[in-house]
């Protein structure tokens, strides 16, 4: 990573930091990657540079952990996963039962904070319904 590319990620991060800070408590890692919770559903947020003028956020959510296994979920998962959701389902089966992740990865260089921070919103309200959701049909309180 050049000094250029490491610049212009911390201030796309700086941005989202400040977007965030606007709903939510965040924490700033050793490596510049952020992390937040809303409601139950843990979430991290990094930025990288793929092209010039091409900087992303990637916004990572753990919707639910040690679900039970379930085909039906995994498959319920993927249905809803069609739906028009901001971001990409996961489904990992793990050895104490699966876990459920949402990941979005958006263009944001030269977002101004509140498109963005509505933006963030779009994504994590999402995964805050999902879990809700997934653990209304499982009965676990994971």
């Amino acid at each position: 990573m050049t000094d250029e590319d490491a610049a212009v990620t911390a201030e796309l991060l700086t941005a989202a930091r400040e977007a965030l800070e606007m709903f939510h408590e965040v924490h700033v890692d050793d490596d510049g990657a952020l992390s937040f919770q809303h409601g139950e559903v843990p979430c991290a947020v990094q930025a990288m540079r793929l092209a010039e003028g091409l900087t992303v956020l990637s916004l990572t959510c753990v919707v639910a952990w040690d679900l039970p296994k379930d085909s039906n979920l995994a498959v319920s998962a993927a249905e809803r996963a069609g739906q028009g959701l901001f971001g990409t389902l996961g489904v990992i089966n793990t050895e104490r039962g699966m876990d459920v992740t949402l990941r979005y990865a958006f263009p944001a260089e030269g977002l101004k904070p509140e498109p963005l921070s509505t933006l963030l919103m779009l994504v994590v309200s999402t995964a805050s319904q999902l879990r809700n959701e997934l653990l209304a049909g499982t009965g676990d309180g994971a």
